[in-house]
């Protein structure tokens, strides 16, 4: 688990967000509202929206992050992490403790610290065969 968990508020614009995530070599921020998880934006939800014609100037995060967060909470196993990642497609899995957000668990983390799970993950970590190739 990451205990440096970079947060941001909903109103933060699109480019704003980029630029911090950008300067930081981060994927995602968590939203956060009164305290709460109030959802997560990662580098790929921004790049759709510009890439929809958003302005990155004028949206906000809020307005295109995934709202329904799915967490763990930080007495869980690493591999109920895994399983809840696989289970819902998802790469990056926010981690509290008593309602608090403590850290956060990526694919990245889980394949440097436990090689062996990573055939489970490899499925998220794919790339598309497309137009595009490489990564």
């Amino acid at each position: 688990m990451n205990k440096n968990v970079v947060v941001a508020k909903p109103i933060v614009t699109l480019r704003e967000a980029a630029k911090v995530m950008g300067e930081m070599n981060m994927g995602s921020l968590i939203i956060m509202e009164d305290d709460k998880i109030a959802g997560i934006v990662t580098s790929t939800d921004i790049l759709k929206a510009i890439g929809e014609g958003k302005d990155p100037d004028k949206v906000t995060i809020g307005e295109i992050a995934t709202k329904n967060v799915i967490t763990i909470q930080a007495d869980e196993p690493l591999e109920k992490a895994v399983d809840i990642m696989v289970k819902h497609k998802i790469k990056k899995l926010p981690v509290l403790m008593n309602e608090k957000l403590v850290g956060i668990i990526t694919v990245s983390d889980i394949a440097i610290v436990e090689p062996k799970i990573v055939a489970s993950i490899a499925s998220l970590i794919s790339l598309n065969a497309g137009k595009f190739a490489g990564g």
